[in-house]
C-alpha cells in the first residue's frame, strides 16, 4: 500500500519530500522539523527592491497533502516566519490562515477532525 500523506519541506534552497502512513506521523515530523528550524533563530532583514523585515520573510515552508480519492486530497501547511512565528494554513493555492490555538494542533484538527 502506498503511503498516503506527503510532507514537502522548503528551507532555503533545499526541498525535501517524505511520505507517511498517517496524518499523525506526518504532523509529528512536521513539528519536529519546524521546531529545529525555529531554534536556528530569527532571520536578518534583507534589502532588495525594498527592505524585508524578518516578519515578512518565510524561513521555511511545510506543505502537507493527504490521501487522494475521488476528490482532491486535503492540503495544509505551516510557515516558519523569519521572526519565529508559526503560521498554519489550509489550501495550496488559495490559502486560509488558521488563527485558532497552537498552529500544529490547528493543523491536526483541520486534517484529522481532532
Amino acid at each position: 500500500m502506498a503511503r498516503a500523506w506527503r510532507l514537502t519541506v522548503r528551507h532555503g534552497s533545499e526541498v525535501d519530500r517524505e511520505s507517511f502512513d498517517s496524518a499523525d506521523d506526518a504532523l509529528a515530523e512536521l513539528e519536529r522539523r519546524a521546531q529545529a528550524i525555529h531554534a536556528e533563530g530569527p532571520l536578518e532583514p534583507v534589502a532588495g527592491f525594498r527592505d524585508y523585515k524578518p516578519a515578512e520573510q518565510v524561513a521555511a515552508r511545510f506543505e502537507l497533502s493527504g490521501p487522494r480519492g475521488l476528490r482532491r486530497g486535503r492540503e495544509a501547511g505551516l510557515d516558519v516566519m523569519g521572526d519565529g512565528r508559526f503560521v498554519a494554513y489550509t489550501g495550496s493555492i488559495l490559502k486560509r490562515v488558521l488563527d485558532r490555538g497552537h498552529p500544529i494542533e490547528a493543523l491536526r484538527e483541520e486534517l484529522t477532525g481532532g
